[in-house]
C-alpha cells in the first residue's frame, strides 16, 4: 500500500471505529448527553460568531455618520446587503434559507430531524450580511436554524436514530439562544414551548446540559453582565396591576398587527415571478423606511438600550438621530408611533426582497417602543397614575414577544434574564398571559407555525394529532387489490376473483383512473350462475366509493373522512383520478400503534 493510499484509508476510516469504540464503551443515554455537550459548545460559538460578524459590519460602514441631520447612504446600504445575500444563497447555497424556525418545525414534523448540512454556516453569513447592511430583521431565527443543523448533523454523523436527532435539533434550537441571549432558561423554554419538543426527562437533561454550556461560554467570553443593561428604579406597586393587564392587550393587538401585516406583506413577494422584482420592491421600501426612520437599521438594540435606561427627555429625544426629526421633541410620540407601524414592512421587505434574517429582535424591538408609548403617552395626557416608561418599556418586549411567538413562558423568562429584571417577574407574567389570551382569540397558531399548520404539517403538543402528523400516507397504501376493467363481462371477473386475495376489486378505464369499484359481497349472490356471465358487464355492477382519498392528503384528513363516511377500506387517488391502491382502517391502526410506540419510547 502506497504512502497516499494509507493516509487516504486512515483519514475514511476513523469515523467507523469512532462509532465501534462508542458502542462499545459508551451506554447510549450518556453518549446523547456528550452530544448535547458537544452542541452547547458549538451553538455557542456560532452566536459568539454571528454578533461579530453583525457588529464589524455596522461599525465599519456607520461609525462616521452625522448624527444631526439625515445620512443618504441609508438609501444604499440595505440594497447592497440585500443583493449581496440574495447573491450568495442564490449561487453559493443554492437553497432557500428563510424562516429558520419554520424550517426547523417541518424538520421535527415531517424529516424526522433531519436538516441539510449548510444550515450549519449558511444562515451565518446570510444573516451577518443582510444585518450588517441594514436588514431590520433579528439575527436570532437564523442562529437557532444554526445550532439545530448543528444537533441534526452531529447526530447524524454518530448514526443516532431520528428520536435522537428531533432531540438534537431541540438542543441546538436551546443552546443558540442561550448562546445569543445568554439566557440558559429562555433557551429551554424556548425549545419546549415554540418547537413543542416533549418535556420527559430523557429530552430535559441534555436540552438543559445544552443551555447552560452555550450561555456559560457566553459569560465566559462577553462578561457576565446581561445582554441589556437594566436598573429598577420605580419599584411595581399593585395599584399599578390593572395599567399591565391594559399594557398586555395593547400588546396582543400589536403582535396581531405584526403577524397578519407581515403575512400579507409576504404573500405580495411571493406572487412576484423573479428574484430581480423582489429585490426592486424590496430594497425600495427598506432604504426608503431607514432612510426617514433610523432606527430601523439593523436589530435595533441601540432603541432598546436607550429606552430602558433614559430617564429624561432629552436622552428619550436621542431615538431621533440622524433623521429629519432631529431637534423636534415635540414629535416624539409621533415618531415612534410610526416606528410600531413601519417595523413590520421593513422587516418584510428585508426578507422578501432577498434577505435573511427573523422576527426575534423585531418582536423585542416593537414590544419595547409599544410598552414605551403605552406609558409615555398615558404620562403626558395624565390619564393614569404615572407609569414608569422604562418600566413598560421592558413589560412591553415580553408581551410583544408572547403575542407574535404564541410562547408567554418564553417571553417572561427571556426578559427576564435578558435585562436581570426579575424584581419585574410577576408583571412580566401579567403582560405575556394578557398578550397571549388577546392575540389567541384572532390567531390560533404562531407566526411560525401557521404556515405548517395550514398544510396540516404540523407537531403539537397533542400526542395523538403528533402522531398522525409523523405518519405518511406513502407508508398505509395497499396496493395488492386486482383492478378490474369496466367492460369486462360477469364471467371475467369472476375469473379474476379466483385469483385475488382481496374482497374488493377497482374499477379502472383505459388510463388507469378510477372508475368505481365492486365489493365481492355485492355480487356473491349471482357470481355463480353462469348463464348471467355474458349478461353483466362490471360496468353495470360497479358502485361508487363512499369517498375518495388523495395521495396528498393528511391523516389526519384521513381518519376525519374514514370518520364521515365509517368505511373500512378506501380508495386513494392522484389529483388526476389515477388509482393508486387502498388504504384500511387496520393498516392505520397498526402503522398508528408502532409509530406511537417509537414516539412515545423513553
Amino acid at each position: 500500500m502506497t504512502q497516499d493510499a494509507s493516509i487516504y484509508y486512515n483519514v475514511k476510516g476513523w469515523l467507523p471505529r469512532l462509532l465501534r469504540w462508542r458502542e462499545q464503551n459508551i451506554k447510549e443515554k450518556q453518549f446523547i448527553l456528550i452530544l448535547s455537550f458537544l452542541v452547547g459548545i458549538f451553538t455557542a460559538l456560532a452566536a459568539l460568531l454571528l454578533k461579530q460578524l453583525i457588529h464589524w459590519i455596522q461599525l465599519f460602514l456607520t461609525d462616521n455618520f452625522d448624527t444631526t441631520e439625515a445620512n443618504y447612504l441609508y438609501l444604499v446600504y440595505p440594497v447592497v446587503g440585500i443583493l449581496l445575500t440574495g447573491l450568495f444563497v442564490r449561487y453559493v447555497v443554492k437553497d432557500d434559507i428563510s424562516h429558520g424556525v419554520t424550517k426547523i418545525l417541518y424538520a421535527i414534523s415531517r424529516r424526522q430531524g433531519r436538516i441539510k448540512r449548510h444550515n450549519t454556516w449558511s444562515s451565518i453569513l446570510a444573516s451577518s450580511i443582510t444585518i450588517g447592511f441594514g436588514g431590520s430583521v433579528g439575527a436570532e431565527a437564523p442562529i437557532v436554524l444554526t445550532g439545530s443543523a448543528i444537533g441534526s448533523n452531529l447526530g447524524s454523523m454518530f448514526k443516532m436514530e431520528h428520536r435522537t436527532l428531533m432531540l438534537l435539533v431541540g438542543c441546538g434550537a436551546a443552546g443558540a439562544v442561550a448562546g445569543i441571549f445568554k439566557a440558559p432558561i429562555a433557551g429551554l423554554v424556548f425549545t419546549l414551548e415554540v418547537l413543542m419538543i416533549d418535556l420527559t426527562m430523557t429530552s430535559l437533561l441534555p436540552l438543559l446540559i445544552s443551555s447552560v454550556t452555550a450561555a456559560t461560554l457566553s459569560y465566559v467570553v462577553t462578561g457576565q453582565e446581561a445582554m441589556f443593561r437594566f436598573h429598577l428604579d420605580q419599584p411595581f406597586e399593585l395599584m399599578r396591576i390593572p395599567y399591565v393587564i391594559m399594557l398586555g392587550v395593547f400588546c396582543g393587538l400589536v403582535s396581531l398587527y405584526f403577524t397578519r401585516a407581515m403575512n400579507r406583506v409576504e404573500g405580495v413577494f411571493g406572487r412576484l415571478d423573479s428574484p430581480w422584482k423582489k429585490l426592486l420592491l424590496g430594497g425600495t421600501m427598506l432604504s426608503v423606511l431607514i432612510f426617514l426612520f433610523p432606527p430601523l437599521y439593523g436589530e435595533g438594540y441601540n432603541t432598546i438600550e436607550l429606552l430602558l435606561n433614559g430617564m429624561t427627555v432629552a436622552e428619550w429625544d436621542t431615538v431621533m438621530n440622524n433623521s429629519f426629526f432631529y431637534g423636534h421633541s415635540n414629535l416624539l410620540l409621533l415618531y415612534l408611533m410610526l416606528i410600531i407601524v413601519c417595523k413590520v414592512f421593513a422587516s418584510s421587505a428585508t426578507n422578501g426582497g432577498g434577505g435573511c434574517g427573523g422576527i426575534f429582535a423585531p418582536s423585542l424591538y416593537l414590544g419595547c417602543i409599544a410598552g414605551f408609548v403605552f406609558s409615555h403617552f398615558s404620562n403626558e395626557f395624565n390619564i393614569t397614575p404615572f407609569l414608569p416608561e422604562k418600566n413598560f418599556a421592558l413589560m412591553g418586549m415580553a408581551g410583544v414577544m408572547s403575542g407574535v411567538m404564541h410562547a408567554p413562558l418564553t417571553g417572561v423568562f427571556l426578559i427576564a434574564e435578558l435585562t436581570g429584571g426579575y424584581d419585574l417577574f410577576l408583571p412580566l407574567m401579567i403582560v405575556s398571559v394578557s398578550s397571549y389570551l388577546t392575540i389567541i382569540v384572532f390567531e390560533p397558531h404562531s407566526i411560525y407555525s401557521m404556515r405548517l399548520a395550514k398544510k396540516g404539517e404540523l407537531l403539537t403538543h397533542n400526542k395523538d394529532k403528533s402522531v398522525l402528523t409523523l405518519m405518511k400516507m406513502e407508508n398505509v397504501v395497499e396496493t395488492d387489490f386486482a383492478p378490474v376493467r369496466p367492460d369486462m363481462d360477469l364471467g371475467g371477473l369472476v375469473s379474476v376473483i379466483s385469483r385475488a386475495h382481496r374482497n374488493i376489486f377497482p374499477v379502472v378505464d383505459a388510463d388507469g383512473r378510477l372508475l368505481g369499484i365492486i365489493p365481492l359481497d355485492d355480487i356473491r349472490n349471482i357470481m355463480f350462475r353462469q348463464e348471467l356471465y355474458h349478461r353483466f358487464t362490471v360496468e353495470h355492477l360497479m358502485t361508487s366509493p363512499p369517498a375518495r382519498l388523495y395521495n396528498t392528503d393528511s391523516m389526519e384528513q384521513v381518519m376525519r373522512t374514514f370518520d364521515d363516511t365509517q368505511a373500512w377500506n378506501l380508495p386513494v387517488v392522484d389529483a388526476d383520478g389515477h388509482y393508486l391502491g387502498f388504504v384500511s382502517k387496520s393498516k392505520i391502526f397498526n402503522y398508528y400503534r408502532e409509530v406511537l410506540v417509537h414516539f412515545s419510547d423513553e
